[in-house]
């Protein structure tokens, strides 16, 4: 092959990837657009739908078996046309932002909301990676997640729409040991959270659960970015289910949603600011003092509190009694009435 011919083969496959993105982008535009219609919980009909976007019918009847691969719950009747299951309130960074304290619009760019990601932790590490400029504070959500991933690499299901999926970024000048006891407080900052929103009686399973009624309701992931001894960026990734829906499969134990325990609708956007701004303020504090000050509210909401558990490590099971955690969110456990601590890492715990 000469290399004009060659030219034109590179050319040729630069603009079929081009092609393939721009329609990728176009579908993508297209569903938004489905789910924004689609919203209200009212029907509309295919015919009105291909109308708006001039598609055929089965072109849109495709990109609602698309969105139901999410994780939405839509109907389809014969001579009504398609429905939620139950109204959705998209992520607006607006809306976020009528709800964050005055002083928070300091910062224009400290949001951004993503339709469907792999995980917004995934986002957040490629934008660090990009971005040597971003600040603490930053944080990304996303209507969706098709790569979610909880502690220990297990699969994080995150259906469209039904919960919070939601990453920010925090940079620590002193390095890994100015972060002693993070998921702890993060966890701790959840639940306050949760009470400020009209859920109080959550539990803190050590080291990053959220429960109610031992029925997971949140998850945390904190990963690191960094070098052992200079700054080094924790991207804090919390999940935290709100109304999920009915025929959800893939979760392997107890789980429940705010709505659920509420009985009514949450605001995704609200939920997502209080949490942002407590985040903000605890993570100042912490950087300052350390766990120290979050402590007792832990104590207060720990799930196995002097209580007898199990602390499984791969085949290894260890059997104590929960004495709480120390001051570097290590947990204490009493075997033959000596009190040792363990920290994170691989360790799960359970009641015994």
């Amino acid at each position: 092959m000469n290399n004009q011919s060659s030219n034109s083969s590179k050319q040729l496959t630069i603009d079929n990837e081009s092609s393939s993105i721009s329609s990728a982008s176009k579908a993508q535009i297209v569903r938004n657009e489905i789910i924004k219609i689609l919203a209200d919980c009212d029907f509309h009909s295919g015919e009105q739908l291909a109308s708006k976007f001039d598609l055929s019918r089965s072109a849109i009847s495709n990109h609602i078996k698309s969105l139901m691969k999410l994780g939405i719950d839509i109907y389809s009747v014969k001579g009504r046309g398609y429905k939620l299951s139950q109204p959705l309130e998209l992520l607006d960074e607006n809306k976020i932002r009528t709800f964050l304290p005055v002083d928070s619009n300091k910062q224009p760019n400290f949001i951004d909301v993503r339709n469907v990601v792999t995980s917004t932790n995934d986002v957040v590490k490629q934008l660090l990676n990009e971005e040597t400029s971003l600040k603490s504070g930053f944080c990304c959500l996303s209507e969706a997640q098709t790569a979610g991933r909880g502690r220990r690499g297990r699969k994080w299901i995150s259906p469209f729409g039904s919960s919070l999926y939601f990453t920010m970024v925090w940079h620590f000048n002193s390095g890994y040991q100015a972060m002693a006891g993070l998921s702890v407080m993060v966890g701790v900052t959840v639940n306050k959270t949760l009470a400020e929103m009209g859920i109080p009686g959550c539990k803190l399973k050590w080291p990053n659960d959220v429960y109610y009624d031992f029925k997971k309701v949140a998850g945390i992931l904190i990963e690191v970015e960094g070098q052992v001894s200079a700054t080094v960026s924790s991207i804090i990734g919390i999940g935290l289910n709100i109304q999920l829906p009915n025929n959800i499969e893939g979760i392997d134990q107890a789980y429940t949603d705010l709505n659920a325990i509420a009985g009514n609708n949450i605001s995704r956007n609200e939920l997502a600011a209080k949490l942002m701004s407590n985040l903000w303020l605890a993570l100042e504090m912490f950087e300052q003092q350390g766990l120290g000050p979050f402590l007792n509210d832990w104590k207060k909401a720990d799930l196995f509190y002097n209580k007898p558990i199990q602390l499984v490590s791969s085949n290894h099971k260890t059997e104590g009694i929960c004495r709480g955690i120390d001051e570097t969110g290590a947990l204490l456990l009493e075997i033959n009435h000596k009190v040792q601590a363990f920290h994170g890492g691989e360790i799960s715990v359970r009641p015994a």
